[in-house]
């Protein structure tokens, strides 16, 4: 286990109490991206995370619904501990939780080697690997979601909030009656979230915010606390926001679009060249090249849920194809118009459903294998990207992906095998659940007539 320096620890403690601070909120990620965590008392922070905070490792294992699924050393051998290491550089007062700092944690086995199941730690290994090539990954994250309000009438109780056509791209109460938006931005951006805009998306209801990038686990950092942040806003308000790729049959879905590129080990960018084909240079294009070539596999992280494989198909806007296209918003992989420092690609495969540190661990390791091997891409894509005789097609199911995924053994070299495994077990325990769980579409499909 890392070193805990504890003259840092107590430090904290005192900075906190005179700060006003009473309660420090310790959280991580489980697989999914949902924050799990502990409220400790600010004068009990030193003594209790002087050691770690202890947590059962199952948690990694335990769904939506509260199943637990037995990966491995969680169940069978006896449902042991992990154990939460507060990242002191990662503490921020919660603006609209008054006394209340959050902290991130890093997590361990009692070993103290680092817990591989956990995201944060997969991230990691990833940024390690670009740091033996001289590099250093740099991400922007944008994330679509839907905010929906009470709605009694309805089968799930929830509606879209100011239900309305054509708002896409606007501000203001057109697109937001009660202001949720704007409110949420400020109170974002004085979390240290480093917010940057917010407007209305495409779908009646849904929304999107911006952050401004930084390297690779700053970035998943802020985009993890965005997601818990914006839940938690939204409830404050009486509301629902949520990160499910597909919520609605007759809207679109939520993407988590990626920017990336890399600069060495000076801070020059590494995806720019003047005399490059596309003013790209070839760690770009070898970049590009190895997120197509392991696209399949990446989908299983980047569209981790049987509902993601529902916002794919023509016409959608989400990628249906494994290409890449200059400015082209309806490529898998879009290269934005702008050079220099700015050069980079945007991954639109995945949806806001995945977990931020695996979304960004599994674009950068598909990277890193591309530029590793020295691949090429293929041509790029001209027009609308919607004919499958260009190019291959990514997976249409969870299943398909997670076949892709346990096969490709490259990607799995890079983001772990342990974690890997664990991944897998847990989704195709979805996959059995969902496999004989009733529909709505079943019965009002079959129960009149059959």
């Amino acid at each position: 286990m890392e070193h805990i320096d504890q003259h840092a620890l107590r430090e904290t403690t005192e900075r906190l109490r005179s700060e006003g601070i009473d309660v420090v909120r310790l959280g991580y990620s489980d697989l999914i991206g949902t924050e799990r965590g502990r409220d400790i008392l600010a004068d009990r922070f030193d003594r209790t995370a002087g050691d770690g905070v202890a947590f059962c490792r199952s948690i990694y294992g335990t769904s939506p619904m509260g199943d637990v699924v037995d990966i491995a050393g969680g169940l069978s051998a006896g449902l042991p501990d992990i154990v939460a290491v507060p990242d002191l550089a990662t503490m921020h007062a919660v603006p609209w939780e008054p006394g209340v700092a959050h902290v991130i944690a890093d997590v361990y086995n009692p070993d103290g080697s680092l817990s591989e199941e956990n995201p944060r730690s997969v991230l990691r290994r990833v940024v390690d690997r670009f740091a033996e090539l001289g590099m250093r990954p740099i991400v922007g994250p944008e994330l679509e979601f839907y905010v929906l309000e009470p709605d009694e009438g309805s089968a799930t109780g929830w509606k879209r909030y100011g239900e309305a056509t054509g708002n896409v791209y606007v501000a203001g109460l057109k697109g937001d009656p009660e202001n949720t938006l704007l409110a949420s931005l400020r109170e974002l951006a004085a979390y240290g979230l480093d917010v940057v805009a917010a407007n209305h998306e495409f779908s009646s209801g849904q929304f999107e915010i911006n952050m401004w990038h930084s390297e690779a686990l700053d970035a998943a950092d802020r985009a993890f606390r965005f997601k818990t942040a914006v839940k938690e806003l939204s409830r404050r308000r009486g509301k629902l926001a949520t990160f499910m790729a597909k919520p609605f049959n007759d809207e679109g879905g939520s993407g988590f679009h990626v920017h990336f590129s890399t600069l060495d080990a000076e801070g020059k960018p590494l995806f720019d060249d003047p005399n490059g084909a596309d003013g790209l240079s070839d760690t770009a294009r070898s970049a590009i090249a190895g997120v197509l070539a392991h696209a399949p596999a990446l989908a299983a992280i980047s569209n981790p849920t049987v509902n993601s494989y529902k916002r794919f198909g023509p016409d959608t806007l989400a990628p249906w194809l494994v290409d890449w296209g200059l400015d082209n918003r309806s490529a898998m992989v879009r290269i934005p118009p702008e050079r220099g420092r700015a050069s980079r690609m945007e991954l639109r495969l995945g949806d806001a459903s995945a977990n931020p540190y695996l979304a960004v661990a599994g674009l950068l390791a598909a990277a890193y294998l591309g530029i590793r091997d020295g691949l090429v891409p293929p041509d790029k894509l001209e027009g609308y990207g919607y004919d499958p005789s260009k190019a291959d097609r990514l997976p249409s199911s969870l299943d398909a992906s997670l076949d892709a995924l346990e096969e490709n053994k490259d990607l799995a070299e890079i983001l772990g095998p342990t974690f890997v495994s664990t991944f897998v077990a847990y989704k195709r325990n979805e996959l059995e659940r969902f496999s004989k769980f009733v529909t709505d579409w079943e019965f009002r499909e079959y129960a009149y007539h059959l």
